[in-house]
């Protein structure tokens, strides 16, 4: 694996322009500007509708530096793959506009929605299939671009506007799908869990995205403010809270002779090795107006003792499939 800088990083252009109209506090320009830093050569970006593409995309203006490539929002992995399997066939003819590149990197982005829901299928089929591309799973746990609804990736109790929180229902009333472990069954090459907070770790992420010989898969958090309703100057600090309370933990898995290997990344290595450090999810929770209700006007300890209970659970089955638990 080559390995990349944040100096030689800094002096690569940016292929995600700013003057995009993506909401002030959003992690997810901070993400994709990253994971674009760390492209090897030719690329090129698909993006299923979403935030990410409804904003930097406004007609007639592009914020993307490269060529770009918009679909619909259930279909992210079946274009990429698309993509891929014409530069192959390019290069084994030897003509077309893509037959002089040795390497070309491609990679779909997608929100929680078109990955977790409307696009799981395409993405299925793809990994399946072997295509060799990176797919980079931007999560903000809801449909944020049509009104904040709730998805597969909605954590449990979180309020949005199709899972109110009132006297009926305390917000979602399902867990979070595990979708790291629906990826990994399918035996693909590389996996990881990338954070903005931490930024030197998601280049290192990306770029072994990139290099792995097959279908890789980045999932990132990345909070809304408007969603998640939290001021939007503590992006940063709800994206770092997420890995040290456990509820995001950074790690990533690779396959050796077929076994998936899975490694923690220094931020949340350092929890496992100091476990008095972990602190309590109810400070992740506190600082999100979509948890409010757990909190006042009556404090609901019920709840908030089961989240608990399902990240601690989550986080001692990562350090089993780490060797640490």
């Amino acid at each position: 694996m080559s390995e990349l800088t944040l100096r030689e990083a800094s002096r690569k252009p940016d292929l995600l322009a700013p003057g995009h109209r993506l909401c002030a506090g959003c992690a997810e320009p901070m993400v994709v500007r990253m994971i674009l830093k760390a492209v090897r050569g030719p690329t090129i970006a698909t993006t299923a509708t979403g935030c990410l593409e409804v904003a930097t995309t406004i007609f007639p203006y592009t914020a993307w530096n490269l060529p770009w490539i918009h679909n619909a929002f259930e279909n992210a992995a079946a274009t990429a793959s698309g993509i891929e399997a014409a530069w192959r066939a390019m290069r084994r003819k030897g003509r077309g506009p893509l037959s002089k590149y040795e390497t070309l990197d491609v990679v779909a982005f997608a929100g929680d929605g078109g990955t977790y829901d409307i696009g799981l299928q395409a993405l299925s089929g793809a990994l399946e299939r072997g295509h060799d591309f990176t797919y980079v799973l931007i999560d903000n746990e809801a449909y944020m671009n049509t009104g904040i609804q709730r998805s597969g990736g909605t954590p449990y109790a979180a309020e949005t506007t199709t899972s109110p929180a009132g006297s009926v229902i305390p917000g979602k009333r399902e867990w979070k799908k595990p979708i790291e472990d629906i990826v990994i069954a399918h035996r693909i090459p590389y996996a990881a869990t990338l954070s903005p907070a931490y930024p030197l770790d998601v280049l290192r992420k990306a770029r072994r995205a990139f290099e792995a010989d097959g279908p890789a898969f980045l999932h990132a958090i990345v909070p809304c403010s408007r969603g998640w309703r939290f001021p939007p100057e503590k992006t940063i600090m709800v994206s770092r809270l997420a890995v040290q309370t456990c509820v995001f933990p950074l790690w990533e898995c690779w396959l050796e002779k077929g076994r998936p290997v899975y490694r923690l990344s220094a931020p949340s290595e350092a929890v496992a090795k100091r476990p008095e450090s972990k602190k309590p999810v109810e400070e992740y929770l506190s600082i999100q107006g979509r948890f409010r209700h757990l909190f006042q006007p009556k404090r609901r300890d019920d709840i908030i003792k089961s989240i608990q209970e399902w990240v601690d659970e989550r986080w001692m089955q990562l350090l089993e499939k780490a060797g640490l638990g």
